[in-house]
């Protein structure tokens, strides 16, 4: 017996099983069905095909490098420079040319500063004071400019006064023009150079317009007209990011550049090219937030004939530009295209297992329905043979009895 089992189960192995269909004249299961499918083909095909490229293989791992250039001048009139001009080397820092650069935009200038004592700015609360003791010796100014000497200093007949420190001195200004000095910053342009590369691909591109005319980058200005000049003015620069100007160049802020490269390298390699976006990142969501617009402080150092050190401090307002790239790349490949038409396939059956639930459990005739899709069968515990089987062994007893009744029959018709 153990021997025949194999025996069947070996063959068995060679046998093909096919599924047992039902075709359930139902209209309206038949319209559900159909309207599933199209659904599904129209995702399939319009937004894993077409629009996400399902097809390709992509490279998000982009190589990017980015150079700035500034260019313009401005000039200004006050009381502590007198005229001036200011040219790229005195406003923009770093002035190598980076994916992250400042244009100084306004500032407040404190002069001929030197080691010295001198009172601290009265508009520090850790250094207002009524008498020496208020002054300890020795001890740093908190959020002020120095360190304290143990006097206190009084202007006039006034009640309170000032801690002296030992400090830079004078000390710093803090009253800024309303108005920015540059504010011809307005008019100065920034290239922007951006080279990139997706290494999977080995693929490289930069967004100056591939031209021999010399002349091209001298007269060109980023725009609807020009999309692939390279150079930007500061100004529309922030009109781009939704700010103004002017009020921005007063107190600082920083504006974001967003490069997208989406590239598609089944075609032409002229088609990729850069998208930009800009927005501005410094907080601007209320008006008088002491964290909104952007300074900080440098200064310039000398030294006199006396050899005594003294410096010029410039607390600086502008703009930072931060760039930022991004992209990706994609190229046909037999991988994930299969990998996508396969799981296609699987999702077209969602369409079938939707209606059958619709058919099984939801219609008024679903008993009906699941007696014809389901068959019930049911086993003996008992061996029992076919009824051919026991049908033939019968009329085989009853022919064996009716040869043995003649026999005797035949028997005594002889004696």
């Amino acid at each position: 017996m153990d021997q025949i089992a194999w025996k069947e189960l070996c063959c068995s192995l060679f046998d093909y099983k096919t599924e047992k269909y039902v075709i359930a004249k139902n209209k309206k299961v038949g319209i559900l069905y159909r309207v599933v499918q199209l659904s599904i083909l129209i995702y399939i095909v319009g937004w894993v095909f077409m629009v996400k490229k399902g097809y390709q293989e992509v490279d998000t791992s982009i190589q990017s490098s980015v150079i700035t250039k500034v260019k313009g001048v401005a000039f200004t009139n006050t009381s502590e420079m007198g005229k001036r001009i200011w040219d790229v080397v005195d406003y923009v820092m770093p002035p190598q040319g980076e994916s992250v650069f400042f244009v100084m935009t306004n500032l407040i200038i404190t002069p001929n500063q030197r080691q010295d004592t001198c009172p601290e700015n009265p508009g520090i609360p850790d250094a207002l004071c009524y008498r020496d003791n208020d002054c300890p010796r020795g001890e740093a100014v908190i959020a002020g400019n120095g360190i304290k000497t143990g006097i206190c200093i009084k202007m006039g007949n006034n009640i309170s006064g000032t801690c002296e420190i030992l400090a830079w001195c004078p000390v710093e200004k803090k009253d800024k023009t309303k108005s920015a000095l540059l504010a011809d910053a307005e008019n100065f342009t920034v290239y922007v150079k951006n080279s990139i590369r997706f290494p999977k691909f080995n693929f490289s591109k930069t967004n100056v317009l591939d031209t021999k005319n010399d002349a091209y980058l001298k007269n060109c200005h980023y725009g609807a007209d020009q999309p692939y000049c390279p150079i930007f003015s500061l100004g529309k620069l922030v009109n781009w990011a939704g700010s103004n100007f002017h009020e921005m160049a007063s107190e600082g802020g920083v504006i974001g550049i967003q490069i997208e490269w989406d590239c598609n390298l089944d075609k032409k390699p002229s088609e990729c090219n850069p998208r930009y976006s800009f927005s501005r990142l410094d907080n601007t969501f209320a008006e008088k937030s002491v964290s909104s617009g952007y300074n900080f402080r440098f200064a310039k150092y000398y030294r006199s004939a006396a050899d005594v050190d003294f410096r010029t401090l410039i607390k600086a307002y502008g703009i930072r530009f931060d760039i930022m790239v991004n992209g990706k790349a994609g190229k046909f490949n037999i991988i994930p295209t299969v990998i996508n038409v396969g799981s296609s396939l699987a999702l077209m059956g969602v369409g079938a297992f939707l209606c059958d639930l619709v058919l099984l459990y939801l219609l008024r005739k679903s008993q009906f329905y699941r007696g014809k899709k389901y068959e019930e069968v049911r086993s003996n515990t008992k061996k029992s043979l076919p009824e051919s089987t026991v049908n033939g062994n019968q009329a085989g007893n009853q022919s064996d009895n009716s040869l043995s009744r003649l026999d005797q029959q035949l028997q005594t018709v002889e004696a």
